[in-house]
């Protein structure tokens, strides 16, 4: 096979070589198409799917499900596994929404690839999430933290040192009037409010809760980080780190919290006696904040920028302008009214240029908190003021999360609508588990590059990773006991498909 890889991609390294142009133009330029029907081959576009499916076998996804949230009394014919799985395979197979199942389940060689006989249809998939209480969407997502644990247990020591847990709201909006509890927002939005928790350096979606549109974005919350922090400690991490932004300062918490030992960053509203306090530091206090540099290149040398055509077109239409000039950072001690212990109040102060069109206006000079009991010794104001802002990558996987579908509202009701919503998201936990899978073994060259992949994989958008991973085709064989995936395409992501099928068919280490 590593033979076959090879001559794969020396071939096409040779096609593309400018240097063997064979006088060809246009380049697009196809001889006359005729479309036949293959008698009896059978292929899919998703030929990555094996991969997929050997990572839910390998980690006993289904049987965990099955055991954490009973709720068929019979299994005629679909268990809840099959439900659970078949709306996350659609996704990974190139679907964005529900009724893209009656796609998938009249493709036949989709159904081989699977072993199914037949998977759900949409209708029957959305009987199956109305059948869905508030306790049962909980034990769903309870039931996934068992696999979830085993692909922990497969990584390196260091892995354990310190789990990062964010939390954050987003507002899934709908113009449809005839869903039961959506809710409108302060800006007047209507749709559902979802809370989203996460953890940061493997960015999987711990839970997932619906809510109406009109809650506010820290309702419950300190019931889920509870609920994170004792998964993560269970799971053998040996620090706990909570992150989120101003609506999730959780002061009444802070105190318990702290006396157990967890460590958090969270950003607190500039309120009147903060800003006083600030103002009232002595200049020595304040020490000047560098960003990190711009982008170098291969001399060593920062690139330059491109020039800023937005602002450009600001000050040509005589928009006010601001215009970040410099930052500097302080901190003090400081006790919210619902603690009984003081806590480190790091402030960033931003000088602000105000201008409109040529003429300036004023300088303005906002203040940003940040209450946090990590010592002083594990982190500088600057570092705080620096992780506290690495919560944005947390967006970014809300953002994917809408993107791919997961955070959309295909059903009638707030409960139903939040179990979709978590059986979708399993399919970006599910790449997130596979970037996991890899294995850091071999000298200290082909440890550091599998490294380098498990990080890119992890880091990558579902939409990268589905063009990258999955969606290569393949022929689907059945051959005795086996179900053979034959790729009829090369592309250089191949090798790693192979890489991570040979990873996630070794036993787990326990």
């Amino acid at each position: 096979m590593r033979c076959q890889l090879e001559a794969r991609k020396r071939r096409v390294q040779k096609r593309i070589d400018k240097a063997n142009w064979n006088g060809q133009s246009p380049m697009i330029d196809p001889p006359t198409i005729q479309y036949e029907l293959a008698e009896r081959t059978q292929a899919i576009a998703a030929g990555g799917l094996g991969v997929v499916q050997q990572l839910v076998r390998q980690l006993g996804v289904a049987q965990s499900i099955n055991q954490g949230c009973p709720i068929f009394k019979f299994h005629l014919p679909y268990s809840e596994a099959d439900h659970v799985l078949s709306m996350a395979f659609n996704l990974l197979a190139g679907g964005t929404c529900l009724e893209h199942l009656e796609l998938r389940r009249n493709d036949e060689a989709y159904l081989d690839a699977l072993g199914a006989q037949r998977i759900p249809d949409p209708t029957t998939a959305g009987d199956f999430c109305r059948r869905f209480s508030a306790w049962d969407v909980f034990a769903l997502q309870e039931a996934f933290h068992e696999p979830r644990r085993k692909i922990w247990q497969q990584q390196p020591d260091e892995f354990f040192d310190l789990s990062i847990i964010e939390a954050d709201g987003t507002l899934v909006e709908m113009c449809g009037e005839r869903k039961e509890g959506i809710g409108m927002n302060h800006q007047g939005q209507w749709g559902y409010h979802p809370l989203v928790m996460t953890l940061a350096g493997t960015r999987e979606v711990l839970y997932l809760v619906n809510r109406a549109g009109n809650r506010p974005s820290h309702e419950n919350a300190a019931v889920y980080f509870d609920r994170s922090i004792d998964l993560c400690r269970r799971a053998g991490f040996r620090k706990v780190r909570l992150r989120g932004d101003t609506d999730f300062s959780q002061t009444t918490q802070l105190d318990r919290w702290h006396e157990d030992g967890v460590e958090f960053v969270f950003g607190m509203d500039a309120m009147p006696n903060l800003v006083e306090l600030a103002e009232n530091l002595p200049e020595s206090a304040w020490k000047r904040l560098d960003r990190k540099p711009g982008r170098v290149n291969k001399s060593g040398k920062t690139r330059a920028r491109r020039p800023n055509y937005k602002e450009q077109f600001v000050v040509k239409k005589g928009y006010k302008n601001k215009r970040l000039e410099q930052e500097f950072v302080a901190e003090f001690d400081y006790r919210p009214t619902a603690c009984k212990s003081t806590y480190r109040m790091v402030v960033l102060r931003k000088e602000v240029s105000v201008s409109q069109g040529q003429q300036k206006l004023f300088d303005d000079s906002p203040f940003f908190f940040y209450i946090t009991n990590v010592s002083k010794r594990d982190a500088s104001p600057a570092q705080v003021v620096k992780e506290s802002n690495q919560r944005c990558d947390q967006e970014n996987i809300i953002a994917q999360l809408k993107g791919m579908g997961a955070l959309s509202a295909p059903l009638s009701d707030l409960v139903s609508n939040g179990a979709y919503m978590v059986m979708a998201a399993l399919a970006w936990n599910l790449k997130c588990w596979l970037g996991l899978s890899i294995t850091e073994t071999g000298g200290p060259t082909a440890r550091e590059k599998r490294r380098s992949e498990k990080h890119r994989i992890v880091r990558m958008d579902f939409a990268t990773f589905r063009q990258t991973l999955l969606e290569i085709p393949a022929q689907i064989l059945t051959c005795g006991r086996r179900l053979i995936y034959r790729l009829l395409t090369w592309t250089p992501s191949v090798e790693s498909l192979f890489r991570i099928h040979r990873c996630v068919c070794l036993p787990l280490r326990h």
